[in-house]
């Protein structure tokens, strides 16, 4: 990538403003010809081949040769260059960290699941995340100088435009991505995980064409990330999507964050989890119940949605009980929103149609019919590679789009 067009970037020149466009039509949709751009850019054809011939000659653009057309002569195809640039997405997990690399047309040619790393938000927990994401950048065959962003995905609060990361180290004044990218050595942005995983699955995922989307994140936590007309809606600051903590219950159960009566209290993974244990404590049996009393070893989340998937039925009766929860309150969002899809994504969403048909059965229920009429409910495609299949893409669109 032509470091003198990265510069242009940063300071915003117009012609680095028309090619960021043009890269961007590029990311959405594929290899196009100069007279399908210049439409979808409003610009004239003379005006696109210029741009398209400089860009060709710096290399982040290809000719793909003539298309094939039924009559008069035969335009060309131009596309990205995957080899004129890369991007890291970086998903942090409760007790792993997932890190991926793509190439500048989005292909992923590096992915290292599941490396272990237990989260500590502390300034050791970010050195040794940091000391991860530079193993796997040590490792790399590719030209280093050609990586070009690396996005980290953080749960909670995270303002993607100014950098910074609210609810998970939050130790300085300076954002978040600002001192990564110190201790990296390369550009760095932040996202939401939510928001970074429902962008993996509106470019690589079960969407098909549709532009009104709500991805419902059932982890550790809950939270939902929102497309509508088919951009990622961020809210003021980065915040929106706390569906997790819309107070639902008259319990006495402290979330997180600090409040009784959290959605995320009764209907999440940490819900799952916390309601197993006490009724294996009040004598009910699962193939878990032997593994209840190992203090250094305590049952995993990941442990209980295998359960459910070997057929353990104390597991599938309590998956049940928080589908039912979960769909009474995506009931109310599709009463707001009306959207075309609802995707069920995230940890829990691994035990299939034991959470997506109660949540399916309660929307019926508690939304309007005509309005429930227009929203497909389904599971994640992309399961639990959608986190970082969302940074790598978020990687890439963060340095181009406006």
């Amino acid at each position: 990538m032509n470091q003198q067009f990265l510069k242009e970037i940063e300071m915003g020149s117009k012609s680095a403003l028309v090619k960021k466009r043009i890269i961007t039509h590029y990311i959405y949709n594929g290899s196009s010809t100069i007279p399908d751009l210049s439409k979808e850019l409003d610009l004239s054809v003379p005006t696109v081949t210029k741009f398209i011939g400089e860009m060709c000659e710096d290399g982040y653009i290809n000719d793909y040769g003539k298309l094939e057309t039924s009559g008069g002569r035969h335009p060309n195809l131009y596309g990205l260059n995957p080899e004129s640039g890369y991007f890291i997405g970086v998903d942090i997990k409760r007790f792993a960290i997932n890190i991926g690399l793509i190439n500048f047309k989005g292909d992923m040619m590096e992915l290292k699941m599941n490396i272990p790393y237990n989260f500590e938000n502390s300034i050791e927990g970010m050195n040794e995340l940091c000391r991860h994401i530079l193993n796997f950048i040590n490792k790399l065959t590719i030209n280093k100088e050609k990586i070009l962003n690396i996005n980290v995905n953080l749960s909670g609060r995270v303002n993607p435009e100014s950098g910074y990361s609210f609810s998970q180290f939050n130790f300085e004044e300076r954002p978040l991505a600002d001192v990564l990218s110190e201790k990296l050595g390369y550009k760095v942005t932040v996202d939401n995980d939510t928001r970074a995983m429902t962008y993996g699955e509106y470019m690589q995922g079960c969407v098909k064409g549709e532009k009104d989307i709500i991805f419902v994140n059932v982890s550790w936590g809950i939270g939902i990330g929102i497309i509508i007309d088919g951009k990622v809606y961020t809210g003021k600051s980065g915040f929106s999507g706390e569906f997790g903590h819309i107070s639902a219950y008259d319990n006495e159960i402290i979330c997180h964050c600090g409040k009784k009566g959290c959605l995320e209290t009764e209907a999440s993974g940490s819900a799952l989890h916390r309601i197993l244990l006490e009724r294996i404590k009040n004598g009910e049996s699962s193939i878990l119940s032997t593994r209840i009393s190992s203090e250094e070893d305590p049952i995993t989340l990941d442990e209980i949605i295998a359960s459910v998937n070997k057929e353990d039925l104390l597991c599938i009766e309590i998956v049940e009980e928080i589908g039912q929860k979960l769909g009474k309150q995506i009931a109310g969002l599709i009463n707001i929103f009306n959207p075309e899809l609802v995707i069920i994504g995230g940890t829990v969403s691994l035990t299939g149609d034991y959470i997506t048909q109660p949540i399916k059965t309660a929307v019926r229920k508690y939304s309007l019919n005509l309005v429930n009429k227009d929203s497909a409910i389904v599971t994640s495609k992309l399961k639990d590679k959608a986190g970082i299949v969302g940074a790598c893409m978020l990687a890439r669109s963060r340095m181009f789009e406006s």
